[in-house]
């Protein structure tokens, strides 16, 4: 049997943990985005308790490792009474993560709105959280769309750390077959072009995506 038979042949047993990939990457960016977005505005607010708690999420999320936030909520978490299953524990590990890094990719597109946007904003009618919401945040949202989608696409790749908490996915369902087969270099061969070919498509609809959006930046 050729390796292309292999493949062909293992792809019925992965892709169900490429599914599993997919859908924890998918919500990790559902909830991760948003907490980015609210993380972000926190730290540019004036509410200084707010500000710092904001900060200290964002710390925590970026200067932890991802593999230290999962092992910290799934093996931690329980000594305090509070027992998570293993792909919610995915999911807010990841989400967190997800936050940390987005709040500093708005925050970047937040300060690259040009001032002379907030001044005509003002001159308009548009003051304060009107001003904002209507002109800067729009352009600032635009601006962080490339980096987000960068990050999207490392977020899962990151994914394949759930492996460790037994959420199945595709490294766990990878790990199993080659427990299963004892071809463990073409098993993960397999796998490592299954993450390949999602990151390239994705990268390319990110490209795509930066083209369109710089035409009008």
């Amino acid at each position: 049997m050729t390796l292309l038979d292999q493949w062909i042949s293992w792809l019925p047993a992965l892709s169900p943990g490429l599914g599993v990939s997919l859908t924890l990457t998918g919500l990790c960016l559902l909830f991760g985005m948003p907490l980015g977005l609210v993380l972000a505005l926190a730290i540019e607010g004036p509410i200084v308790p707010l500000r710092s708690a904001a900060l200290v999420v964002v710390e925590i999320g970026r200067g932890a490792p991802a593999l230290v936030l999962l092992y910290l909520l799934y093996f931690g978490l329980p000594e305090s009474g509070v027992a998570l299953p293993a792909f919610a524990t995915g999911v807010i590990s990841l989400s967190w993560t997800t936050g940390a890094y987005a709040s500093e990719l708005f925050r970047a597109g937040l300060a690259a709105v040009p001032a002379g946007q907030r001044e005509a904003a003002i001159t308009s009618g548009l003051r304060g959280w009107s001003g904002f919401r209507y002109i800067v945040l729009p352009q600032a949202v635009r601006i962080s769309t490339p980096p987000l989608a960068s990050l999207a696409v490392t977020i899962f790749q990151t994914s394949s750390l759930a492996f460790v908490i037994a959420v199945p996915e595709l490294m766990s369902k990878a790990y199993a077959l080659g427990s299963v087969t004892f071809e463990y270099l073409s098993v993960f061969g397999l796998t490592a072009v299954l993450y390949g070919s999602i990151t390239i498509i994705a990268l390319a609809f990110v490209r795509l995506a930066e083209r369109r959006l710089n035409r009008h930046i």
